[in-house]
């Protein structure tokens, strides 16, 4: 008698989620484009989470919040503003480069445990500690290059940053709230999407028994979600109040990234790592380039009328 076998093509699914799975950060690169460059240099691509780049621009948005806030606030030349988004450019870019791959060093041994993550660079091998602290003190040497060339306050001003980030790996052996220091829990559009991040590994955290924002708030995250989705509001409000923004930021950047992070939160299945990688990485997106594009306009609009007169 023959006997069909309907189990035999488990394994190949286990494998293709695996596969799926570390295309979320976890050692498999989602761009065509980084098999353009020379096979040695694509772990290097991988351990700095550049393909797909949206730990780059989660960095480098909140820097261009600030630059296009203050551009409105004081009236600064379009100049200044494109020098200064390109110098921020340039360091987020270094900075994200470092910060990743020093987190990743450090973590080596959690992430070999790690379903998502057991494919990284370092714990498959393909990049060596010592490879990775090196590549990681040339990052922070483009990253101070960068930072350099702006004012000495801004340099005062990313000391705590510097501090926080090179703590962060540590974080989660020491408290639940890592990804408050992010940025100190003041940029909490970074905190709510870190957070659906994180819970696409939170039965391997809790297996483990690695400390995060999600496995903290298990069972309620839906509710905390909320909380911080109404501070963000509240804080984007008070900025823009004590800015002196016009209806362009309230209607964009207010209203845009109040709309979109709340349908982010609403549909998004923190059960299911698939729906938490596909609002994280499109949903920040949106609500990053609503922020970014209603001051904007603000600077924009403020420049267009100075011209006028």
């Amino acid at each position: 008698m023959t006997h069909s076998n309907k189990s035999a093509p488990v394994p190949q699914e286990k494998e293709n989620t695996r596969n799926a799975f570390a295309r979320q950060y976890g050692g498999i690169h989602s761009g065509t484009w980084v098999d353009l460059f020379p096979s040695s240099c694509i772990p290097y691509i991988q351990l700095s989470r550049l393909s797909p780049p949206v730990a780059f621009f989660l960095i480098y948005l909140p820097h261009l919040f600030g630059v296009a806030h203050a551009a409105k606030v004081h009236n600064t030349p379009i100049e200044e503003v494109i020098r200064t988004s390109v110098i921020l450019l340039g360091g987020s870019f270094f900075c994200n480069n470092a910060s990743h791959a020093w987190n990743d060093l450090i973590d080596a041994s959690i992430d070999k445990v790690i379903p998502r993550t057991q494919n990284r660079p370092i714990p498959r091998g393909a990049i060596s500690p010592r490879a990775a602290l090196v590549f990681t003190g040339f990052q922070v040497l483009g990253a101070v290059s960068f930072l350099l060339v702006l004012p000495a306050s801004a340099v005062k001003a990313s000391i705590p940053t510097i501090l926080i980030t090179t703590y962060y790996p540590f974080a989660k052996r020491h408290t639940h709230l890592a990804q408050f220091c992010l940025f100190l829990a003041a940029v909490v559009w970074v905190v709510i999407f870190d957070t659906v991040y994180a819970h696409q590994d939170l039965p391997a955290d809790l297996e483990v028994g690695v400390k995060s924002m999600a496995v903290l708030i298990k069972g309620r995250a839906k509710l905390v979600l909320w909380l911080f989705w109404a501070c963000l509001g509240g804080f984007l409000g008070c900025s823009g109040y004590f800015g002196g923004m016009g209806l362009r930021y309230y209607a964009i950047s207010m209203g845009g990234c109040i709309a979109l992070s709340g349908i982010v939160i609403l549909r998004v299945d923190l059960e299911d790592p698939r729906s938490c990688w596909k609002w994280f990485s499109s949903g920040f997106w949106l609500t990053g380039t609503s922020i970014a594009a209603g001051m904007l306009a603000e600077y924009l609009a403020e420049l267009y009328y100075a011209a006028r007169v």
